[in-house]
């Protein structure tokens, strides 16, 4: 069964690119490339027609806004919206309306806990709160690419397991300091008069991440595979070629680890989590009041390690345990399961192959 799907881009700003699942229907060609990260949508483009239909919005069973709300938002607390953009996704919001059609909006980045202007859309939401999610709200993966097939011909390096579980991290570490807290007071203050709440501040993510590292690196109980960066060099730098190598360290400390340490960010989810499950390794997953996609049909428990926040400081005794209760044969074989959750639920093309189960559809 096909989701029929309307949109319209006459309502997508002219400086802006429509959110991804419209690519298989508003992309003239691939984006095909040598660098594994500008391509990670090409399967989806392959089959997308294969699972939407677009339709006019008669015949729709949704209507689809066409850009991403971050593209409207902006993806930093400090970023402000574009009025033009918006007011062109409330338009469209009221064709939909009046035509009594279910709206979809999709809404990715660190600011997507935020509410939209449509209160009765179906929002897609990559960082959200499980104390503040609404009923017609859902988890949205952040998409990666296939590193396993990129780097290592489609074939998952297996780890065996040894006595000691090996954690991995490799990324940008900043400690807390002085000015962070005046940052972050900032925030709060902005938030309140901008938002009449308290949000939850942008540099939680660094803070865990942080106090997770050291205390991994004093612990017994684990092996560390730490490869620590001092500026978000992949970010900070325009040149390709260098993305590339960096790009590629990242594949290799997550291959060469049998636990990977996935933490919050910025926004309320963590974009290493589907990473690492893509190249077929445990996460360790630090649940900071977090929403995960597909959680009425996988039992997420069951691929990660799983630290509540106010755990953290048994971190590593609780990895220790998890690899202990692993048998050698159960090890290899989560690796696999690791892997086929990234792709058959959580890869682009898995994703939208089973959206149609948040609405109770038949496929």
């Amino acid at each position: 069964m096909k989701i029929k799907i309307f949109s319209d881009q006459q309502f997508l700003h002219h400086d802006m690119e429509p959110d991804p699942i419209h690519y298989p229907f508003w992309l003239e060609t691939q984006n095909s490339s040598k660098y594994s990260w500008l391509n990670l949508y090409d399967k989806y483009i392959d089959v997308g027609h294969t699972i939407f239909e677009s339709a006019d919005i008669e015949e729709a069973d949704f209507a689809v806004m066409p850009p991403n709300w971050r593209t409207i938002r902006g993806d930093s607390w400090r970023s402000k919206i574009n009025q033009n953009a918006e007011h062109l996704g409330i338009q469209f919001s009221q064709v939909v309306k009046r035509a009594n059609k279910p709206l979809i909006v999709f809404f990715s980045g660190d600011c997507s806990d935020e509410d939209i202007p449509m209160k009765d859309a179906i929002v897609f939401r990559q960082s959200a709160y499980c104390s503040r999610f609404k009923a017609n709200d859902f988890s949205l993966p952040a998409f990666c690419e296939d590193a396993i097939e990129f780097y290592f011909d489609n074939q998952l390096p297996v780890r065996h397991k040894q006595e000691k579980p090996i954690v991995g991290f490799c990324g940008f570490l900043r400690s807390d300091s002085f000015k962070r807290k005046i940052q972050t007071a900032l925030y709060y203050v902005i938030t309140l008069v901008t938002r009449g709440r308290v949000g939850v501040s942008p540099y939680k993510g660094e803070i865990l991440r942080s106090n997770a590292i050291e205390l991994l690196s004093k612990s017994h109980s684990v092996e560390t595979n730490f490869l620590i960066r001092r500026s978000q060099v992949f970010f900070e730098n325009s040149n390709l070629e260098y993305k590339q190598k960096v790009r590629s360290e990242f594949v290799q400390n997550i291959i060469g680890s049998d636990y990977v340490l996935c933490c919050r960010g910025s926004g309320n989810y963590s974009i290493r989590l589907y990473e690492t499950l893509a190249c077929g390794r445990i996460p360790i997953f630090i649940d900071t009041d977090c929403v995960l996609p597909y959680d009425f049909a996988i039992d997420w428990k069951k691929y990660c390690v799983w630290i509540d926040e106010n755990d953290l400081p048994n971190i590593a005794e609780k990895i220790a345990d998890f690899h202990e209760k692993l048998s050698a044969e159960e090890f290899i074989d989560l690796q696999y399961n690791c892997r086929k959750l990234w792709k058959e639920w959580l890869s682009p093309e898995g994703f939208y192959s089973n959206l149609y189960r948040h609405f109770g559809l038949s496929n």
